[in-house]
């Protein structure tokens, strides 16, 4: 993809690449001893939480495939296409939650009818285990989100969001293990375990919702949002004098651009250079407006110029 499609220079993207590449090594190392704990204990709590990690492990390959393939440049013909497939793989990464999700249900459901004691296994690998992860991803966070104002890109907005949620979940395991510990002899903690398992499922349910919702509407170039065609129009209206018809709006994303295309018809006296003017002018407020836009003005003549659906 082209550089100016990515969102930043080089050394932006090598930084994303890095800060994403980091992310993911430390999520294994979360992973694996966390597997390992689930397979000892038969925790529900910790059994949540490993098919959620390993979901954002997921997540986050594909982001750091995403950035290398951006980081090519030129080598890709289709841009537009390399959008799509960000938009693609974030609908597989839903798709993967929400059979995790089913899978997880039954379990849990199963734990919840046939309460277990609870196994300390879980306690002295899983405490530890989850106070380290929640430091890491509230580290992760912080810096992923102030990358996000600096440099803004769909990639580093979604890993922010990623590592506030995981760092949530973590300190909600953590406490869980704590709880069940302190009260281990008590007949009702053995219902701690499914019960916090429900609440992580809610967290993979909404994550899930979240990635189907956010990407279905740029998979078919439905990109702008309310308040963004008001912007669009409240510009147009701030010059309604200076064309005559306005045919409508179509829009796209790839990577971290929004491409707009507004269709405007002119009255055919008015002089070409005057036409230019203007949308020079709308152009640039626009872009001014609307942060990562590039926006092109379509003389139309045709009240159905837009040959797609049109949006706004």
């Amino acid at each position: 993809m082209p550089e100016n499609l990515s969102g930043g220079g080089n050394g932006a993207k090598e930084s994303r690449e890095k800060l994403v590449f980091n992310g993911l090594c430390m999520d294994l190392c979360i992973l694996i001893p966390e597997t390992t704990a689930v397979i000892l204990s038969g925790s529900a709590t910790l059994l949540s939480d490993v098919i959620k990690c390993a979901n954002e492990v997921l997540a986050t390959f594909f982001a750091l495939m995403i950035i290398r393939r951006m980081k090519a440049g030129g080598k890709f013909t289709y841009d537009y296409g390399m959008g799509k497939f960000e938009t693609l793989t974030r609908l597989i990464t839903g798709g993967v939650m929400l059979v995790s999700l089913c899978i997880l249900v039954i379990f849990t459901i199963h734990r919840l009818l046939e309460p277990e004691p609870f196994e300390m296994t879980a306690a002295i690998i899983g405490i530890p285990l989850m106070f380290i992860a929640s430091i890491a991803d509230y580290h992760h966070w912080q810096k992923y989100y102030h990358r996000a104002r600096e440099d803004p890109s769909p990639i580093m907005e979604a890993q922010w969001r990623l590592r506030r949620a995981k760092t949530f979940s973590n300190l909600l395991v953590l406490f869980a293990l704590s709880v069940s510990v302190v009260f281990v002899q008590y007949s009702w903690a053995h219902y701690i375990d499914p019960i916090v398992s429900f609440i992580i499922i809610g967290f993979l349910l909404f994550a899930g919702y979240r990635e189907f919702s956010s990407s279905l509407p740029d998979l078919f170039d439905k990109t702008l949002d309310e308040e963004l065609q008001i912007v669009i129009l409240r510009e147009l209206a701030s010059s309604f004098d200076k064309y005559e018809e306005f045919h409508g709006v179509r829009s796209r994303r790839s990577g971290s651009r929004i491409y707009i295309e507004i269709f405007l018809g002119f009255d055919p006296e008015q002089k070409m250079g005057d036409v230019q003017d203007f949308a020079t002018s709308l152009k640039r407020s626009l872009e001014f407006n609307i942060a990562g836009s590039v926006v092109s003005i379509v003389l139309s003549q045709d009240e159905k110029a837009p040959p797609r659906e049109r949006q706004g």
